[in-house]
């Protein structure tokens, strides 16, 4: 069973000037990725911030090109997108400590980073997590 409760959500910051942020995407369960994403955009443009977004095979890829962007390219924040569903083996495992982990590291070394990749036992979990009208993880993590 997937509970819906409350959660509480940060309030909105005020920025002086524009800000941009790059979406990272792991589109591997498209229909989840695309609801990450535009409860992140919608989010962001709350704030006035703009997104941009580029896709990778993966979540393991994420923090990769997190990394390589923070080092390449002007951007004040990213937003980590995905989604990892438990199957038969360990790769969940591997997959998600290690994402996590990558993502850790990048935010320990000064990269600001909004981390909305899902680890969740079923699709329906996902569905719930993802949805803009539900969870909305995407608009929380942007």
């Amino acid at each position: 069973m997937v509970l819906n409760t409350a959660h509480h959500e940060l309030p909105l910051p005020t920025f002086d000037s524009p800000v941009r942020l790059l979406a990272v995407v792991a589109p591997y369960y498209r229909a989840i990725a695309d609801g990450l994403l535009a409860g992140a955009r919608a989010r962001a443009a709350e704030a006035g911030a703009v997104i941009d977004m580029i896709e990778v095979p993966g979540a393991l890829e994420i923090p990769a090109a997190i990394g390589i962007a923070a080092r390449q390219a002007h951007y004040d924040g990213f937003v980590a997108l995905g989604c990892v569903i438990r199957g038969e083996t360990t790769h969940y495992d591997t997959v998600c400590n290690d994402s996590s982990r990558g993502l850790t590291l990048l935010g320990l070394n000064g990269v600001c980073i909004g981390n909305g990749i899902l680890t969740v036992e079923n699709p329906e979990q996902a569905q719930v997590r993802a949805d803009p009208a539900g969870q909305n993880k995407g608009g929380g993590a942007a």
